[in-house]
C-alpha cells in the first residue's frame, strides 16, 4: 500500500489569512485522511461500498455538525472551520464528504434552525456523535430541480400524520437512523418531518450500479402510509424555502470540499510529473505538462480565496443563496477539469485504482449535479444579476 505524500498548495500563501483554530482544526481532519481513509478508499470504492467503521472518526475531528453550538453537541466552530474540514475530508474521497455535509447541513442544520427544542435536545447530541445518522429526503423521481412540485405529503389524522410517497437519490439513506423530509400539507404547504427508521411503512431501498461516489451510501425513500408523531414536525420554518436553506448550508460546503478533490488531482500529477522519465527527462521539464500544471495551480488558487471569503461573509450572516451557488459551480467545475488535466499527465497510469484521480473524476460528475445541477446555479446567478428568473 502506498504512503499518502499528498501536500496543499498554498501558492498565495492563504494560511497567512487563517486563524491557528482554523490551522489545527484543518490539520487534524488532514492527518485523519491521511491515516484512515487514503489506505481504504480505493478498495471501497471497486467494491461500491460505504466503511462504515469512519463514522467515530468524522464525529471525533468534529466533521458532524462543527457549527451547531457546543450545548447541542457540536463544536461551536465558525463556517471556515467547517470549509476547511469539508475540504480535507474531500481530498481523501467526494463520497466519504458528502456523508459529512448531509449529516451536518441537511440534517443537524434544519433541526437546529427549524426545529424545537425538545427536537434539539432529543437529536442533535447523538447526531454529533454519529450515534444516529441521518438523510435528507427533497428529490423525488420526477423532481428534482423544481422539488417545489413533490408530491410528497401528509393528512392530518388527529394525533398523527399519514406520510406518503418517495424520495431518491438520498445519501445514507440505506443505514440511516433519521430522515429529515420534506412533504406538502393538505393546503400544499412544504414542511419538514422527522421520520425514524423503524416506523410502520418506511422503507429505504439501496441505489445500486453506480459509477460515481461508489464509496457512498445512496438509497431511496420509501413512505407507505407511514404514522409520524405530530411532535416530529419542524415547527420553526415551512415552505419550499426552508429545504432550500439546509441547501445553502450544504452547497457552502461542497465549494470547500470540490477544492480538495482539485489539491489531490493536482499532487498526484506534480509528484508524477517529475518521477516520470521519457525522452532522457521528467515530463515536468516539458512546456505542454508545466502548462497544465500551472493551469491548475492558477484555478485551485483562485477558488481557494473565493471559499475563503465566501467563509468571512457566512461568518457575518451576509453570504446570499446566489453567491454560494456561484461558488458552489466555479470550484465543482474547476476541480473536474482539474480532475480530467490531471488524468491525461497520468497516461494510461491516470485510469487505474492505483491513483486517485480517475475515482476522483467519477465521483466529481455526482458533485456538479447533485444540490443544484451546474445549470441551474447558473441560472441562480443569472436571476440573481438581471432580477429576471429563467426557471419558468
Amino acid at each position: 500500500m502506498k504512503p499518502d505524500l499528498f501536500e496543499a498548495p498554498d501558492y498565495f500563501n492563504i494560511d497567512d489569512l487563517l486563524s491557528e483554530e482554523h490551522k489545527l482544526v484543518r490539520d487534524a481532519a488532514r492527518s485523519w485522511v491521511k491515516r484512515e481513509i487514503s489506505p481504504i478508499i480505493e478498495e471501497y470504492a471497486q467494491k461500491a461500498e460505504f466503511p462504515k467503521q469512519i463514522i467515530n472518526g468524522l464525529a471525533e475531528i468534529g466533521a458532524f455538525g462543527p457549527y451547531i453550538p457546543e450545548e447541542y453537541g457540536g463544536a461551536g466552530l465558525d463556517q471556515i472551520s467547517y470549509g476547511l474540514i469539508m475540504q480535507e475530508i474531500e481530498r481523501g474521497d467526494s463520497g466519504v464528504r458528502s456523508t459529512a455535509s448531509v449529516q451536518s447541513s441537511l440534517v443537524m442544520y434544519p433541526i437546529w434552525k427549524y426545529g424545537s427544542e425538545e427536537q434539539r435536545q432529543k437529536y442533535l447530541p447523538k447526531l454529533a456523535t454519529g450515534e444516529f445518522m441521518g438523510c435528507f429526503g427533497l428529490t423525488e423521481p420526477d423532481h428534482g430541480s423544481n422539488p417545489g412540485g413533490m408530491i410528497t405529503n401528509f393528512k392530518d389524522k388527529g394525533d398523527h400524520y399519514l406520510l406518503n410517497g418517495a424520495k431518491m437519490w438520498i445519501s445514507n439513506a440505506p443505514f440511516a437512523d433519521i430522515a429529515i423530509v420534506w412533504a406538502k400539507n393538505e393546503e400544499g404547504r412544504i414542511h419538514g418531518l422527522i421520520v425514524e427508521r423503524g416506523m410502520e411503512g418506511f422503507s429505504t431501498p439501496e441505489t445500486h450500479n453506480k459509477w460515481s461516489l461508489r464509496a457512498s451510501s445512496t438509497g431511496e425513500l420509501i413512505f407507505d402510509n407511514v404514522q409520524v408523531p405530530k411532535t416530529n414536525l419542524l415547527p420553526g420554518k415551512s415552505g419550499l424555502g426552508a429545504p432550500l436553506g439546509c441547501l445553502d448550508s450544504a452547497r457552502y460546503g461542497i465549494a470547500w470540499g470540490a477544492i480538495g478533490a482539485a489539491m489531490d488531482c493536482y499532487d498526484t500529477a506534480l509528484r508524477y510529473a517529475k518521477e516520470r522519465i521519457q525522452f532522457d527527462k521528467p515530463i515536468a521539464a516539458t512546456q505542454l505538462q508545466q502548462k497544465k500544471l500551472a493551469e491548475m495551480l492558477t484555478e485551485i488558487t483562485k477558488a481557494q480565496l473565493m471559499a475563503l471569503r465566501l467563509g468571512q461573509l457566512k461568518n457575518e450572516n451576509k453570504a446570499t443563496t446566489a453567491q454560494i451557488s456561484m461558488a458552489k459551480r466555479n470550484n465543482v467545475d474547476m476541480a473536474l477539469k482539474i480532475a480530467r488535466e490531471a488524468r491525461q499527465v497520468l497516461g494510461g497510469m491516470g485510469i487505474t485504482g492505483e491513483y486517485s484521480i480517475m475515482r476522483h473524476m467519477m465521483n466529481l460528475e455526482s458533485v456538479i449535479t447533485y444540490e443544484g445541477t451546474h445549470d441551474i446555479h447558473l441560472l441562480i446567478t443569472g436571476a440573481d444579476i438581471t432580477g429576471m428568473p429563467a426557471f419558468k
